[in-house]
């Protein structure tokens, strides 16, 4: 009974209650987490291997493991995993950061070229090529870079992103570069990479002795990946050219055929700062100018090609404002992805370009006088192996030419001094038939006369062109030289004699162009004309030299000197013929010299 016997409460004795079930399970549940805890704190267990990618402890290899940062299932709870997937928010995976905290500089050299590259943005500050120099005085090695125009308007390997934030994200950070700052010798690897935890950039480039290169690029944004497109940006190529109105242009090849685009071509049309969008991959792609050019091949990803016009704005020889305009381009990616790409940065030079492949030779652009101008190109690099000088090799080129097409000449002669013979017929029948109008069916009849005059002589109508003819049949040679000697990087900074130190550029004191069109004149006055010329034509041959010269004044010293050394073997080609087989006494040529 309660409150009598021994433990009674006014006794000073406690009463003790027997636990129950419940108590003691609590009892024991807390005793068991005090020995667990107790245990791991003194007696860890050894760490566990590394796991394979995609797998966790527990788990097969046929396993995945769920994404970093998102919730584990229980293990207490079946069906957990399912639910979770259904139900729970994607979240996105976190990324590790990765930036520099000052800016570094890497230059890569090999025996033909300096890079230098900078990991503030992972571009290129300069690319010099150590066998071509600039027009300074003294020359420096020539930067294909342009430094005042990049630092306004972007540098090289620069990137193109969809988001224009986060393109200047990427442009202006600061990269972390592996190796780290140093002087490299090709073949040498560079890394850039950059991540704020949110935008993940990586830069993978490879420089080899020659003018090639490659390149990869991928960005990503929370884990996504992103379109990248290698731009280059800052103008490209000789600052010199470029003064010359020689502008740059970019270049394209599709289905085989090769595209160039004039800077007033590029960009949206009325807009042409706004970035373009070439349609269809590219086979070869990039930028030019007259004698180096920066080409993107594909290297397992298809490329497409961006361009554009940036207006580059500095102050002028006259200390007023001015401006010009820059080609800019972008090659990427088509759709989500990395780009890589293969470059070429480097001379002109048909030996080098043939080498890449897919071959590059079309970006020395002959034109349709390919055909001949090829083979004139190849003769003049041979001549050279035995001249050193680049100007006698023309004047020897020259020689050869015109020593070639001699014996048509002095057919074109014979058959022109065989219509002196006949030239008071066809004086009788022109003036027969001077009265009919070239409407008149008669007139006609004129012509059959003429055709069985020259067939009963045996006489070619063509010889009616006299001396022009060796001239005409030597055009297509000309346009073919022109393309050479005004294209051909051989000829860059080549000297010649005394005032012409450069053969690829004009004549600076225009000696050349005059004493060409004083020999063109004296060849013209040495060379009868047919008595069947029209007067008018006759007066446009006296006025062609002064047409030439007035043309010629532009082009380059190279093309002059050919046309001045053809000029004077042709004056010395002609002497001969007239001094050999001189015209009838009664020619009408020698007595309207008499009269004049």
């Amino acid at each position: 009974m309660r409150g009598c016997g021994p433990f009674a409460a006014n006794s000073g004795w406690i009463e003790v209650k027997e636990m129950s079930d419940q108590v003691r399970g609590i009892v024991f549940v807390v005793i068991v987490i005090v020995i667990t805890f107790t245990w791991m704190h003194f007696f860890q267990p050894p760490v566990p291997p590394p796991q394979k990618p995609g797998q966790i402890a527990g788990q097969t290899t046929g396993q995945t493991a769920p994404a970093a940062g998102s919730a584990q299932p229980s293990a207490a709870a079946p069906g957990a995993t399912q639910m979770a997937a259904s139900t729970a928010p994607a979240v996105a995976p976190k990324i590790p950061t990765a930036r520099a905290t000052e800016e570094e500089n890497i230059v890569v050299e090999s025996t033909l070229y300096r890079v230098e590259l900078s990991n503030h943005g992972g571009v290129v500050r300069s690319w010099k090529l150590k066998r071509y120099f600039d027009d300074q005085k003294p020359p420096r090695p020539l930067d294909l870079v342009n430094e005042d125009v990049a630092q306004e308007l972007g540098w090289p390997l620069s990137l193109m992103l969809p988001d224009a934030q986060l393109e200047a994200q990427a442009n202006s950070a600061l990269y972390e570069v592996t190796p780290g700052s140093q002087n490299l010798a090709a073949p040498a690897e560079i890394t850039f990479h950059f991540s704020d935890g949110h935008l993940d950039v990586t830069k993978k480039l490879k420089f080899t002795q020659d003018y090639q290169m490659s390149i990869e690029v991928t960005a990503s944004l929370d884990g996504k990946p992103l379109a990248p497109a290698i731009a280059w940006r800052g103008g490209f190529g000789d600052k010199a050219v470029y003064k010359a109105s020689q502008l740059v242009a970019v270049f394209y090849k599709q289905a085989d055929s090769l595209n160039m685009l004039q800077y007033k071509k590029l960009g949206v049309s009325g807009n042409q700062i706004q970035p373009l969008q070439q349609p269809g991959s590219m086979q070869i792609t990039g930028i030019e100018d007259q004698f180096f050019t920066a080409a993107f091949i594909p290297d397992g990803t298809d490329l497409g090609l961006w361009h554009w016009t940036q207006w580059h704005h500095f102050t002028g020889s006259d200390n007023q404002p001015a401006s010009e305009p820059e080609a800019e381009i972008a090659v990427g990616a088509t759709s989500a992805g990395p780009v890589k790409a293969r470059i070429y940065v480097g001379p002109k030079d048909l030996a080098l370009l043939s080498k890449v492949q897919p071959s590059l030779e079309g970006l020395v652009n002959f034109g349709w006088t390919g055909v001949i101008a090829k083979p004139l190109l190849f003769a003049l690099q041979w001549l050279h192996r035995y001249i050193p000088n680049w100007g006698w090799a023309i004047v020897a080129l020259t020689l050869v030419i015109n020593f070639a097409v001699f014996p048509l000449k002095m057919k074109s002669w014979r058959s022109m001094q065989d219509m002196q013979k006949i030239a008071p017929e066809m004086r009788q029948i022109q003036d027969k038939y001077k009265k009919y109008s070239m409407s008149d069916p008669r007139k006609k009849g004129m012509q059959d006369e003429m055709a069985q005059l020259y067939q009963r002589h045996g006489i070619n109508p063509m010889a009616q062109l006299g001396g022009c003819l060796p001239m005409l049949l030597q055009m297509p040679i000309w346009w073919a030289l022109w393309r050479v000697l005004t294209g051909a990087i051989e000829l860059r900074h080549a000297p010649w004699v005394f005032w012409i130190q450069d053969l690829s550029v004009k004549d600076p004191f225009y000696i050349l162009p005059i004493a060409m069109a004083i020999t063109m004149y004296l060849m013209t006055k040495m060379t009868p004309q047919s008595a069947a010329v029209d007067p008018a034509q006759q007066k446009m041959m006296r006025l062609m030299p002064l047409m030439f010269a007035a043309i010629f004044f532009t082009y380059a010293s190279g093309l002059n000197l050919y046309m001045f050394t053809s000029n004077l073997v042709g004056v010395g080609q002609q002497y001969y013929l007239n001094r050999t087989r001189p015209l009838p006494t009664n020619s009408p040529f020698k007595k309207k010299k008499k009269q004049q």
